[in-house]
């Protein structure tokens, strides 16, 4: 049995993974890396459609909280927390010592952790319900028209396109349109 628990330090959001770097750095620098095992900034990829392009980007899921899996005795509380933006433990009292993570939260966030990572890119869905388009792709490139439904599980828009002066609706990918 590891004497080491997994434990949430609360940082500046947005600053998460160079915290978790410099947290290493002077962990090591001091000597004392047999005690910290991990340190996790938990991510998911998130896809975003700019231009046509796909883009690919990396979100923290839990913005402003790194996990840390150490045994931490001695100095190691205040090394980290001397960290410039980091604020301190999750669940300590003034004082008190940091409180480890229950196992069952542990696993619900490393599972989050893994789920994010086998989860396939998930696309944030620029387009709303109103919205004037144009098509950019297949036979009917160039037709303008208004989305009239988004469907996410599928992955795509419902527009109303008028066709020979006749409002016809047709099922098209995020792709195949831009904004107006």
């Amino acid at each position: 049995m590891s004497d080491k628990k997994w434990y949430v330090i609360r940082a500046v959001s947005g600053q998460e993974a160079k915290i978790k770097d410099y947290i290493m750095g002077e962990i090591t620098r001091m000597g004392y890396e047999k005690l910290v095992e991990d340190i996790l900034v938990p991510t998911e990829k998130v896809v975003q459609i700019r231009n046509g392009k796909k883009i690919s980007k990396e979100r923290t899921y839990f913005p402003g909280y790194i996990m840390i899996k150490a045994n931490l005795s001695g100095e190691i509380p205040h090394i980290i927390k001397s960290v410039t933006n980091v604020i301190g433990f999750l669940g300590e009292t003034k004082g008190g010592d940091p409180v480890p993570l229950r196992p069952s939260e542990v696993n619900r966030m490393l599972g989050k952790v893994d789920e994010l990572a086998l989860a396939t890119e998930h696309v944030a869905i620029p387009y709303t319900v109103g919205e004037n388009i144009k098509v950019i792709d297949g036979p009917f490139n160039g037709f303008t028209g208004a989305i009239e439904k988004v469907n996410e599980e599928k992955r795509k828009l419902e527009v109303m396109v008028k066709i020979f002066g006749r409002k016809t609706p047709l099922e098209l990918s995020y792709m195949q349109v831009e904004k107006l």
